[in-house]
């Protein structure tokens, strides 16, 4: 088994980390800069930052918040929201992100993902794609899952890896915040259907199903936000438990 990934996820609002339950109903998680370092301190594997207002506000992520948590911690971190450009990216990298994520820009324009896999190389590209199940179809989301698209999760994961995504991040919007557990059966697809890694998103809600996530659905790595904010599950028992279940853990 290859090694697996804890992900801590910041979802940044005017500032502040935010926490919803199926996208909406949000409420204040704390300080960015506090949390990611102590994650950091955890032994968090990575860290991922979304301004999930950045987007439907037309406007670009703030590269001095990213700054800001950069200078606090020392593993890789991936930031997205409002990135819709080669030129979006090059302040980011330079503020201290190792990779940026990309959502409802690539589903609006799909070259994009081409063009920032050429510029920076596919390691440094994430496909993060939020699908909530219509009518037994994974319909993909945007704008912070709130708009509903044409495009379906497989097809279009298959085709982000085609264009030079170097991992999907798969939230299942039916599970998040709920902490009734991961998607698992598409995570399982996904993993059937791509050689790229893929970090499972939405719906952890105890250690078992970390577990579930990477055993069942054989995802890469597992990203969660509000568990970890509320200090419900810390990281340093989580990578205990796993190691005592046998599952590999960096």
């Amino acid at each position: 088994m290859l090694t697996k990934r804890i992900i801590p996820c910041l979802d940044i609002k005017d500032g502040r980390t935010v926490k919803g339950i199926n996208f909406v109903n949000i409420r204040d998680a704390g300080d960015p800069v506090e949390l990611g370092a102590l994650y950091a301190q955890q032994g968090a594997d990575e860290l991922v930052f979304l301004d999930i207002s950045a987007t439907n506000e037309e406007r670009k992520t703030f590269a001095s918040l990213v700054k800001d948590i950069a200078k606090h911690i020392n593993i890789p971190f991936t930031v997205g929201g409002g990135i819709s450009s080669v030129k979006d990216v090059a302040p980011l990298l330079e503020a201290g992100a190792d990779k940026v994520s990309v959502n409802s820009a690539a589903v609006r324009n799909p070259q994009l993902l081409d063009e920032l896999s050429k510029a920076f190389g596919a390691q440094c590209i994430v496909l993060a794609i939020d699908a909530r199940k219509i009518d037994n179809q994974w319909t993909v989301h945007t704008h912070g899952g709130k708009q509903s698209t044409d495009k379906r999760l497989f097809t279009w994961a298959k085709e982000g890896q085609e264009r030079g995504a170097g991992e999907i991040l798969f939230t299942s919007m039916d599970h998040d915040g709920t902490k009734a557990g991961f998607a698992i059966d598409p995570l399982s697809k996904l993993h059937e259907l791509l050689q790229i890694p893929v970090i499972a998103s939405g719906g952890a809600g105890n250690m078992g199903h970390f577990i579930d996530a990477f055993v069942l659905g054989k995802a890469d790595a597992a990203l969660a936000a509000s568990i970890f904010h509320f200090g419900e599950i810390k990281i340093p028992e989580l990578k205990s438990f796993l190691k005592q279940k046998n599952i590999t853990i960096r």
